[in-house]
């Protein structure tokens, strides 16, 4: 969790070092998702932020210099939001790899359905190529997170196969549970479904 803790304080002009800043940030990027979740990424501005966290366009600039860093801070906290859910929803001593998984689409879907915002940014990955970092990659932190539960919990080999089928696996389960919410807010049960039965057989090959 480290790796997106460091880059949402790196994204933040100013460092909340006290609680009522710290406390601030959460409203500006609480009141941000908001809005994109009401009018999409386009339909966000400064001003707009502002006036729905009861703050003055200075105090937004304060912590956030540009809208390309409120994208990047609220990418960075789904990122880190996801995996606390993931680290809860993980019991200590899973069954099977399968339940593993199992647990993080569902963690994922619940973002999907109740995060504000989370279903047009999720992890930065869909925003343009020019408002991300470059050297920041959504699909790989997720597949390094999978690995480290698949190695920790059920005592697979690290291994650069295991680390393509997880990459593999993160890139076209992340494209049906996008298309399993573009038409519903609860999300098609057979496109969540799928994604569950091609990551299940992807990883089978895999050797524990």
């Amino acid at each position: 969790m480290s790796e997106t803790t460091d880059l949402l304080k790196k994204i933040i002009r100013t460092e909340p070092i006290q609680q009522r800043s710290s406390a601030r940030i959460t409203l500006l990027l609480d009141a941000a998702a908001e809005i994109i979740s009401e009018h999409g990424i386009e339909g966000l501005t400064t001003s707009d932020v502002a006036t729905k966290s009861k703050s003055s366009v200075g105090v937004v600039y304060r912590y956030f210099p540009n809208i390309r860093s409120l994208l990047q801070a609220l990418a960075a906290r789904n990122m880190e939001r996801f995996m606390e859910r993931l680290e809860v929803a993980i019991p200590p001593e899973p069954a099977r790899w399968a339940n593993g998984l199992d647990s993080a689409i569902d963690c994922y879907v619940d973002m999907m359905r109740t995060e504000p915002g989370f279903r047009a940014i999720r992890f930065g990955d869909i925003i343009d190529d020019r408002l991300l970092e470059p050297d920041v990659n959504s699909g790989g932190m997720l597949a390094q997170l999978f690995m480290s539960l698949l190695i920790d919990h059920y005592g697979f080999t690290k291994s650069e196969d295991l680390m393509f089928r997880l990459e593999v696996s993160v890139e076209v389960s992340d494209a049906l549970l996008k298309r399993a919410f573009q038409h519903d807010p609860a999300g098609d049960e057979r496109f969540i479904e799928r994604s569950r039965d091609l990551v299940r057989a992807e990883l089978g090959l895999v050797s524990a």
